[in-house]
């Protein structure tokens, strides 16, 4: 492994965490698949050889639970939904180079020879432990058979993980007040023989580790707390009948899925190898021999699997390590939690079935807010920003500069591009490398917002429909200026909007594809001729939205009655376990703030315009409380404000800062006391 910039001379992976094999996605899901599919067009792009693999996650309890709820074969249960995998996929343009899965003989013989080798070196041992056992089946309970209490929360937590509570990875024999799922009586605790990963023993290795891990912050923070703490072994077998036998023949047991799980990553990039040849692509040069650039792409929830066991057991066995963990936030449907039990969630299978193109989702998805964050998704704010971001910044200045161009020179005019706009896309590129530099899908997002602005500026300022007849010289300069600016943007949106990408391309009449396009590529002369080109992206009428919100609405149970008769806690969303350092706290300039005036934004019917006093300035911000908040009541009321969030811009109107709300209801945060404008939040 290398930690020199991208592109490097090394072959890359980026890999995605294996969906489980055990239902329908949702976009909450396609999050990490999207954003591993745009990283990997994004290094491509600039150059970086990369495979992106991944596979299903077809062992494990839930899936032989479910199996014998259906009446069917585990196998085939996972089977089911592997190859509704293979088919979602593509759909959504997430194109990995192998998709395989994790029954697959290359899985379980790549596998059990990484287990004998660890088992032979001695980081396997043997140990007994009380083991949940249904006294009525006679039988033991692995896994989410058993249900109880987690003894960190006192959450209701299932098999090996307190999902409903602190997220925390549980051992066989954690769990309180045991359950048997076969019969609802209550398991007991019986001795039983199980194999053991010397997690402990790579604690030194674990902790330098983390400290030269590369991605985003939740993935190297987070873990700390185990690899600095008492580090405890690991159970890697399960009394089980579905899943990859342990390599002995005195043992019945079967290796825990989250073992043979991650391996599949190597697996899959061998199959791939395999079929391309190892002169296109060598899986050993990536996983064993000299160095390589692996990427994992993976939801917050399983960053400690990623972090401390995965590394650990490639230690083990003496392959390479990550370069680099990227852990997504979750995605939020209109501010709340998905919950796939009500039916609250936006399915993939649904969205294929409404208007509107997957790039658009696939933009906004990776684009919505940093990648460790959790982002909102409503059908409002994906209109409105389809609508401002795509339909009019790139595609306003996309059909304006090709239209022109086809109808006054059929093309590309006859002159060098500009000093200012060859400036222009040369930040651009830098800015575009940049961001994956820095594992931000997001900042790699707005450069061909940003070159689409900066086109739409200059298209207003030089006014070529009058320079045609003034100054034709200078008119020919400043549409060659925007096809330049044109296919700058076809290079560095193509990652996100591949299909649209393609269409742009195709109206330039390049040669091959935009996929194959390079970073450099964008400053390269576009074809002297072209036809009447295509509007690359149309706007999401207001009734299209209402539709899609009524047929939500219709599916879920009402909240605020839920909320009037289910007074748990459950309701309340769990605390963040990613913790942060006091010196990323100290990072905040958290200000109270003063409003001075309100207006509502036309044609946005949820957000305010506001001047708010922060005591060295003025500061304009844009906040959606506009039906949730009486404006003309607002001035003069105080705030709390981040103060130095980056910039944005919310439907064509500068946001500079962010107020600070509670809930739903957007309860403004205040003081108490008399603190005044500037006055810092400690």
């Amino acid at each position: 492994m290398s930690h020199e910039s991208f592109p490097t001379e090394n072959p890359a992976v980026v890999t995605c965490g294996l969906p489980y094999a055990n239902g329908d996605l949702h976009i909450g899901h396609l999050r990490t698949y999207v954003s591993g599919d745009v990283l990997t067009r994004s290094l491509r792009t600039i150059g970086q050889e990369t495979a992106f693999v991944s596979g299903s996650d077809m062992h494990g309890t839930p899936i032989a639970v479910n199996a014998a709820e259906s009446g069917v074969s585990p196998e085939e249960f996972a089977m089911d939904w592997h190859e509704t995998y293979e088919e979602t996929f593509p759909q959504f343009d997430v194109d990995f180079d192998n998709y395989g899965n994790t029954h697959q003989s290359e899985n379980v013989e790549l596998t059990q020879e990484i287990v004998r080798t660890l088992d032979e070196a001695g980081h396997v041992y043997e140990k007994e432990i009380e083991v949940a056992w249904d006294p009525i089946e006679d039988q033991p309970l692995p896994d989410r058979y058993v249900e109880g209490t987690c003894p960190y929360c006192g959450a209701t937590a299932r098999g090996d993980e307190c999902d409903e509570g602190c997220g925390r990875h549980l051992e066989p024999g954690e769990i309180e007040n045991p359950t048997s799922i076969l019969t609802g009586n209550p398991a007991e605790y019986r001795t039983r023989e199980h194999k053991f990963f010397r997690v402990s023993a790579f604690q030194e290795y674990l902790s330098e580790f983390i400290d030269r891990l590369e991605g985003t912050k939740n993935a190297r923070n987070q873990p700390r707390e185990w690899i600095e703490g008492e580090l405890q072994d690991w159970c890697i077998t399960r009394d089980l009948d579905w899943g990859i036998d342990y390599p002995e023949d005195e043992t019945d047991l079967v290796l825990y899925v989250w073992v043979d799980a991650p391996i599949e990553y190597i697996a899959s990039t061998k199959q791939y190898s395999d079929r391309v040849g190892a002169d296109t692509y060598d899986w050993e040069e990536v996983w064993r021999d000299g160095d390589s650039e692996i990427v994992h792409v993976i939801g917050r929830d399983i960053i400690q699997h990623h972090t401390v066991f995965w590394p650990a057991m490639l230690a083990g066995a003496e392959f390479n390590e990550p370069r680099a963990v990227m852990a997504s936030g979750f995605v939020n449907l209109d501010g709340a939690s998905f919950s796939t039990s009500r039916d609250r969630a936006v399915w993939a299978e649904e969205y294929l079935d409404s208007p509107f193109d997957t790039d658009l989702l696939r933009f906004y998805i990776a684009t919505a807010g940093p990648f460790e964050r959790d982002i909102d998704f409503s059908w409002e704010t994906f209109q409105d920003r389809v609508n401002a971001e795509l339909a009019d910044d790139v595609g306003n200045f996309v059909y304006r500069a090709l239209l022109f161009a086809n109808r006054n020179y059929e093309g590309t005019p006859d002159a060098a591009v500009s000093a200012d706009v060859e400036a222009e896309i040369e930040s651009a590129m830098a800015d575009f490398t940049a961001a994956l530099n820095e594992y931000s899908v997001r900042e790699a997002g707005t450069v061909p917002l940003e070159l689409a602005r900066f086109g739409n500026e200059y298209i207003q300022h030089n006014e070529p429909w009058k320079l045609v007849d003034e100054d034709p010289e200078q008119a020919a300069q400043v549409i060659r200026d925007t096809v330049q600016l044109v296919k700058a943007i076809a290079i560095t949106i193509q990652p996100f909007t591949p299909r649209t990408a393609e269409q742009i391309w195709t109206d330039l009449n390049e040669d091959g594809t935009a996929a194959e396009a390079t970073i450099e590529d964008c400053l390269d002369a576009p074809p002297a001729t072209f036809g009447e080109p295509r509007e690359p992206f149309e706007k999401i009428e207001d009734e299209q939205v209402e539709a899609r919100q009524a047929a939500l609405q219709e599916r879920i149970e009402d909240e605020d009655t839920d909320s009037e008769t289910d007074t748990t806690m459950t309701d309340i969303e769990p605390l963040n376990e990613d913790r942060i350092a006091f010196e990323d706290f100290q990072d905040l300039d958290i200000r109270v703030g003063r409003i001075e005036s309100a207006e509502p934004i036309e044609g946005a019917d949820k957000l305010v315009r506001l001047q708010v006093d922060i005591g060295a300035e003025t500061r304009q911000l844009v906040a959606g409380i506009r039906q949730l908040h009486d404006v003309e009541e607002l001035p003069g009321t105080k705030i709390i404000v981040l103060a130095n969030l980056e910039k944005a811009e919310l439907f064509g109107v500068e946001s500079n800062g962010m107020l600070l709300a509670a809930g739903d209801e957007a309860d403004l945060l205040t003081t108490q006391g008399d603190a005044g404008p500037g006055t810092k939040i400690q």
